[in-house]
């Protein structure tokens, strides 16, 4: 009988013997790409993380002790051993997430956050327990990308200000930074660093050799630094504990035995330490070890045994983007590429190959990412800074005071806007058109199709004295939608066939299809339709106003947030133009959405074809009774 088949919760790790737990951790590999291939996931983090969730899970009792995972992407390992192995609708609707999720355990504290935040997280939890007298203990693993993030250090500054506050920080070090420290030197130069003894034995020497006339103060200082220097030299922990914490590493991070060696030890201090483990990413897994680019970080169905990917889905909104920008490049010296740590994913891996000395990987830190863009801008390059819509939000204020308010020339390019779907509540990119609106001087634009992203992107570098944005979604573009006409700077898409139409239906981005769909099933209701695509939805076209004023409805419908979204802009410009119109706006509502494909969150959503269609037959039924027949009932209005 597998192992893994025995495992219900944490506590039943503590009947195993090591070598069991080498067989356990075979046998969850095995599970891993067996279940993730089926599904796609996060494969690659998981892989590398199997050994020390096994630890962790042994030496810490869960939930009554707090593990936090950052980001969460590699808690596939932490749900199997709590209980959860039905992986067969992972990220699909019904099933697990591909995160930690409250509503599925409660071993799971943080949801599907966005990273370099547990350290955050942990700090309050610390000074809870502390305030509440509870001796539970507080861990939080975090990668060592995940440490390129400014809010992580922030929060390291606040753990390290309390000595006596128990927090244990576990390094997922999966890049191999430092290679390992082995031996018996290391180990015991760990424990010393972890036990009271050791502090008491620096603060007594310290004192008497601070009182020694003349030479005792520089002869500790000589001391202290050669002790510093030579603990570097050993391990690199001095950057941690210069700031105030306790050190224990490098461990090797497949290595059970040492793990657990090294969390008790972490677990008995009582104050805040830093565990370093070294992993590897994709490990026990070939062709993730042979994947250069990020080592199967994430995939979509495989082959199981060779790792290629079972289907394509053609050309994606990404790829489109990619190859606009190496032409852009190629055309434009001053053209320049900023990520977060998303080269890859973002598109920009065509570019930084073409021009290595054009585009800087900040990491993730995408606050600094917006200013660092401002100041390239204010040097005289145009810097195109890609992002997911959704981690945009963390730079809100950096794009506000810091590119336009000095008026710099710098595109945001946002993938993975609007529904995405599988990853679940906060990877939905679903806040940047509402947020974005109040930015003075920003231009936003959704482009619709693979033709658009190639021309808004060039008109949005073109721009040299106000923010522009250009927002498209995840996976398959789909084929081109063709404008019929031009209205001021907005397409139109499809014309009513009539000189009194009755509806005008404002489609942006990708949404062009569906809204194509909507007019045509409004026409067999003998309803007459105006399609019309913005472009540039922010600022709302000075166009739209005496075009809905010939229409008896407006329409709007976005892949965004209803509130503050386009349809509210749109809204607030009709009022402006004192265009008395009845306008009503299709969206997504203002909750967060749980983890399904991106046809089923819409269905959920009401923000399909026939349900939007349904609700403005209605409303133009509505109009019909109000004026032709004014004494009808509501119940016949509706029919």
């Amino acid at each position: 009988m597998p192992l893994l088949t025995r495992i219900r919760g944490p506590r039943d790790l503590d009947r195993l013997s090591l070598e069991q737990l080498d067989q356990l951790a075979g046998e969850i590999r095995t599970f891993l790409v067996e279940e993730v291939s089926k599904t796609g996931g996060h494969l690659g983090p998981n892989l590398g993380v199997v050994e020390l969730t096994i630890a962790l899970h042994r030496v810490f009792e869960s939930p009554k002790d707090r593990i936090l995972w950052d980001t969460g992407h590699q808690s596939y390992v932490h749900k199997l051993l709590t209980g959860r192995q039905d992986f067969s609708k992972l990220k699909m609707k019904g099933g697990l997430s591909g995160y930690p999720s409250q509503a599925e355990s409660e071993h799971d504290v943080i949801e599907n956050s966005h990273a370099s935040t547990v350290l955050g997280w942990a700090d309050g939890l610390a000074k809870a327990n502390e305030v509440l007298r509870k001796e539970d203990h507080v861990v939080a693993v975090i990668g060592d990308g995940a440490l390129t993030g400014g809010m992580a250090w922030e929060a390291l500054n606040n753990i390290a200000d309390a000595k006596d506050r128990p927090l244990v920080i576990v390094v997922n070090d999966n890049e191999r930074s430092y290679a390992p420290t082995i031996g018996g030197l290391a180990n015991h130069l760990a424990t010393l660093r972890t036990t009271d003894g050791y502090e008491r034995f620096l603060a007594r020497g310290k004192d008497i050799l601070e009182r020694t006339p003349v030479v005792g103060k520089p002869l500790y200082e000589t001391l202290h630094g050669a002790k510093k220097g030579l603990k570097d030299f050993i391990a690199p922990q001095g950057m941690f504990e210069d700031l105030g914490l306790k050190y224990v590493g490098p461990i090797d991070g497949h290595d059970i035995e040492a793990l657990e060696s090294a969390l008790v030890r972490a677990k008995r201090f009582g104050g805040p330490v830093i565990v370093h483990c070294l992993t590897e990413k994709g490990r026990g897994y070939q062709p993730a070890l042979q994947d250069e680019a990020d080592r199967f970080h994430a995939v979509g169905k495989i082959h199981p045994d060779t790792g290629l990917p079972i289907a394509s889905s053609g050309a994606d909104w990404t790829s489109v983007f990619g190859e606009e920008m190496v032409k852009l490049g190629k055309e434009r010296e001053d053209v320049v590429a900023i990520t977060a740590a998303m080269l890859q994913p973002v598109g920009l891996d065509k570019f930084a190959k073409a021009f290595p000395d054009r585009v800087y990987d900040v990491g993730i830190a995408e606050q600094h990412a917006a200013v660092s863009a401002a100041g390239l801008a204010t040097g005289g390059l145009h810097p195109v800074f890609a992002v997911y819509a959704t981690f945009l939000n963390r730079a809100f204020d950096q794009v506000l005071m810091d590119v336009a308010l000095h008026k710099c020339g710098v595109t945001f390019v946002l993938d993975r806007a609007g529904i995405t779907g599988t990853d679940g509540a906060s990877h939905n990119g679903m806040w940047d058109m509402s947020i974005l609106q109040v930015v003075p001087g920003l231009r936003l634009a959704a482009p619709r199709d693979a033709d658009q992203v190639r021309a808004q992107l060039r008109e949005a570098v073109e721009v040299t004295d106000a923010p522009t944005v250009v927002r498209f979604s995840k996976g398959a573009v789909g084929p081109a939608v063709p404008a019929v006409g031009r209205i001021g700077g907005m397409d139109v898409l499809r014309e009513p066939g009539t000189d009194a139409p009755d509806v005008l239906l404002v489609s942006v981005g990708a949404l062009a299809p569906m809204c194509l769909e909507i007019a045509g099933l409004l026409d067999k209701q003998g309803i007459s339709t105006t399609v019309v695509d913005p472009r540039w939805v922010k600022p709302v076209d000075e166009a739209m106003a005496p075009l809905a004023e010939q229409h008896r409805v407006v329409v709007t419908v976005e892949d965004n947030s209803r509130v503050g979204g386009v349809g509210s802009a749109v809204a607030q410009a009709l009022r402006d133009a004192g265009v008395d119109v009845p306008l009503r706006d299709f969206g997504i509502p203002p909750r967060f959405l749980d983890h399904a494909s991106r046809k089923e969150v819409l269905a959920e959503i009401g923000l399909t074809a026939p349900d939007i269609a349904r609700q403005v037959t209605g409303l133009v039924s509505k109009l019909d009774g109000r004026f032709e027949q004014p004494h009808a009932t509501v119940e016949s209005a509706r029919d």
